[in-house]
């Protein structure tokens, strides 16, 4: 498999055929900020946080690089007065769903992003799937799940799976970018029911 040369940040570096932008740059050392990304987990795009910059036969448009294949001779900018815009947006509305998260708040000082720009919206999850992608990618337990859509959009866990394997698993809590999913977990009533006093 031939390897593929694209120039990220003024830099080139050398990618297989199967990696994503995002890949590339973290080969360099090159940090985009990201909040659905995981690498035991297949892409998603989610978050849209890791927009990029790439310029390829003469035109130049903002991507996913979580989910954007390298190409030969692509160039990318992983900081750019629009990327930087671009990025901001996505926090302030994030924040208006999560304003306690730790890490949006990380990333909005670094955005310059006003965390009360938009109307508080407090779900606490901003759906970026960790929770459920790897209790079914790498757990295989489908233990949690995504129910309605759009704005009501919000995850679930499955009671009847959740209070035989959660209890002693909890490995998707750490991932939780917002830190709701404790929250969520216990208001789901998996919790109770998976208590000994309560079977």
């Amino acid at each position: 498999m031939s390897e593929i040369l694209l120039e990220i940040d003024g830099r080139q570096v050398e990618a297989s055929p199967d990696m994503t932008v995002l890949q590339a740059a973290q080969k360099l050392g090159i940090k985009i900020p990201t909040l659905c990304h995981h690498e035991k987990l297949e892409p998603y795009g989610a978050c849209r946080l890791c927009m990029v910059e790439v310029e390829s036969r003469g035109s130049t448009k903002l991507v996913v690089s979580c989910v954007y294949p390298v190409e030969n001779n692509l160039v990318v900018r992983t900081r750019s007065e629009k990327v930087d815009k671009v990025r901001k947006m996505i926090l302030e509305l994030l924040l208006a769903h999560a304003p306690d998260s730790r890490d949006l708040q990380r990333y909005a000082q670094e955005y310059g992003a006003d965390k009360n720009r938009f109307e508080k919206e407090p779900s606490f999850c901003i759906h970026c799937g960790l929770c459920v992608r790897y209790c079914a990618e790498v757990k295989k337990k489908h233990a949690i799940g995504f129910i309605d859509r759009g704005t009501h959009r919000e995850i679930n866990f499955i009671q009847e799976i959740a209070s035989k394997e959660c209890w002693n698993c909890k490995e998707c809590f750490p991932l939780c970018p917002t830190e709701a999913l404790q929250a969520a977990y216990v208001l789901s009533g998996a919790l109770v029911s998976s208590l000994p006093i309560f079977k």
